[in-house]
């Protein structure tokens, strides 16, 4: 049997459904090295859940006072040096307790601080210098493109076709589907891995979003808002 391209889920355990993909990323504290090891044997691809501009820990210094309403977590400043040091530090053990490669979320800064966007990009180019070969995965980031380009390996367009909402699951609406289907026609001219990760709770909703990401050239992965489906 065939296995699908790649798996976003963030809980533990469930190494035999995990095996039927080629790529899988995961929380790096619920995953021992012998689990990591066991799907390296397995030809998996695992790679590290990595924030680089969103801190879900305790109060640092680093921190902005606006916290993401959706999740939480505390903005930060990107440049701040015990920031760099901390997530660079993240990327290095999560290498070392085995995992391949690494999944770089919360790259949207344009959206938010877009003053941030350079300091961003020089933080994604230390991750690289001290990760390599390790393969990096980015989480969208589009306001980095082209140079975002030149430094990762592939590029995730996270809720492509799909959301969710106060209201449960659905598909965007039209201008902003449109939208999306521009970037994903200027994603094609990068030679990348270009997934989507959309979220749905139906199986009309799934093969939507499966099949607007088969038209795309985009390698496609569907699962719930927590990421708990294998």
């Amino acid at each position: 049997m065939s296995r699908r391209p790649i798996c976003f889920y963030y809980g533990d355990g469930r190494l035999p459904e995990l095996s039927r993909y080629v790529r899988v990323v995961l929380q790096p504290d619920f995953y021992r090295s012998a689990e990591l090891r066991y799907l390296a044997e397995q030809d998996v691809q695992t790679l590290g859940y990595l924030s680089l501009s969103e801190d879900q820990g305790p109060p640092a210094p680093w921190q902005r006072q606006e916290r993401n309403p959706d999740w939480g977590g505390a903005f930060v400043h990107v440049d701040h040096p015990d920031w760099v040091a901390h997530v660079v530090g993240q990327a290095k053990q999560a290498i070392a307790q085995g995992f391949a490669g690494l999944f770089l979320d919360t790259l949207n800064v344009e959206l938010t601080f877009p003053e941030d966007v350079p300091h961003l990009l020089t933080l994604v180019a230390a991750i690289r210098e001290e990760a390599r070969p390790a393969y990096l995965l980015a989480n969208r980031g589009f306001g980095m493109l082209p140079r975002l380009a030149e430094i990762v390996d592939g590029i995730v367009f996270e809720s492509f076709s799909a959301r969710w909402t106060d209201q449960g699951y659905a598909p965007w609406p039209p201008d902003v589907l449109e939208f999306h289907a521009q970037i994903a026609e200027q994603l094609l001219q990068l030679e990348l891995d270009l997934y989507s990760l959309d979220y749905a709770d139906s199986q009309g909703l799934t093969d939507f979003a499966e099949r607007r990401a088969r038209q795309f050239g985009l390698q496609s992965s569907v699962s719930d808002r927590a990421l708990s489906r294998t």
